[in-house]
């Protein structure tokens, strides 16, 4: 995996897949372009792919449910509160976790709107949202198993892909460290989803049962989750 570095768009991730016939570009779930492309497509192939289809990646990102941009004071997590903080004492923009703060020292040459400085904030967010989630979801997801009697294998985590979890017929879950932007309930929902799967590996009328017998307001949750985005 590779990256090209575009003055407009960022970091795009270039992954080489052996299944792809042709080059694609789409907003991933951590708000960064990802282009596929066959196996040994050279990379400045994508780049004159990426100059001559500005016009489309512009109206990809402005239909696209990714992240919006992250601002001053903004809660991350259930611990955590994003600080932005001007300065002309550095150069470049430094971002640091002091206990529950993510502090953005912001240099006065920079704005919180361009690509870069959202995307490094980005990438703090996702580490600090990937140990809440390794520090609460494990817990969270034991305890409602042994209350309602689920067995799975083991849990596992991610924040990529447009779910937010899912479970295998092995019995592993794997769990998008983005629930942890959600509201408890919502997270419970999610976690009584994936534990109803290693009964049902389907949406039968008896999966939805046992979905309801661990939430019996699992149809509200269900509507109200349908308005978030698993991204980061």
């Amino acid at each position: 995996m590779s990256t090209i570095h575009d003055a407009e768009f960022g970091g795009i991730v270039v992954r080489r897949i052996a299944r792809a016939k042709q080059v694609r570009i789409r907003i991933g779930t951590d708000g960064r372009y990802v282009a596929t492309a066959p196996p040994y497509t050279p990379l400045y192939f994508i780049k004159r792919m990426v100059a001559s289809s500005r016009d489309e990646l512009r109206a990809l990102s402005g239909h696209s449910s990714g992240p919006t941009n992250y601002y001053d004071g903004q809660q991350v997590g259930k611990s955590h509160q994003l600080a932005i903080v001007p300065t002309g004492m550095v150069a470049v923009p430094k971002i640091s976790v002091q206990r529950q703060r993510i502090i953005v020292m912001l240099p006065n040459n920079h704005s919180l709107e361009d690509v870069g400085v959202q995307q490094q904030i980005r990438d703090t967010v996702t580490k600090v949202l990937r140990k809440e989630a390794k520090a609460y979801l494990p817990r969270r997801l034991a305890t409602m198993a042994s209350q309602y009697g689920f067995i799975y294998d083991r849990v596992r985590f991610s924040h990529s892909g447009g779910r937010w979890g899912s479970c295998s017929s092995t019995g592993t879950i794997s769990l998008n460290i983005a629930l942890m932007k959600l509201p408890h309930e919502l997270i419970d929902y999610v976690l009584a989803h994936e534990l109803s799967h290693t009964r049902h590996m389907n949406h039968s009328a008896s999966f939805w049962a046992v979905v309801g017998s661990v939430d019996p307001l699992y149809k509200l949750h269900r509507q109200q989750l349908k308005r978030e985005t698993p991204t980061v």
